[in-house]
């Protein structure tokens, strides 16, 4: 593991990239589950996500594989512009509520008769 952190940018075409100098098999592993892909260049490796994904995605993902990496305890920095969006739109979850008839007492009940 290296001391320099891995960091995850919007880069200057839109598109979503790792920009560290050398990334470990584990850390690529951890980058390929999450959606990103590799490309060999002149220059090494690129190790990007899919283009024409949707920005939603592509944050999800970026997102994704920052918190994987992290909890792997690589150090990360992930581009402010990644961050997912929260979705105010959507009512929050709630726990099922319970009605009156359920919580009321039960006698127990009656012993059977067995032959």
């Amino acid at each position: 593991m290296s001391s320099e952190p891995i960091r995850i940018i919007r880069g200057q075409g839109g598109q979503v990239e790792v920009d560290s100098g050398v990334v470990d098999g584990f850390a690529l592993g951890v980058l390929k589950r999450a959606g990103f892909i590799t490309q060999p260049t002149l220059r090494g490796t690129w190790i990007r996500l899919p283009f024409d994904m949707g920005t939603a995605w592509e944050n999800e993902h970026a997102s994704w594989a920052a918190d994987m990496l992290t909890a792997a305890r690589y150090l990360v920095d992930l581009d402010p512009s990644l961050r997912p969006v929260a979705d105010n739109s959507a009512p929050p979850a709630s726990a099922p509520r319970r009605t009156l008839p359920a919580m009321t007492a039960q006698p127990p009940p009656a012993p059977s008769r067995r032959r």
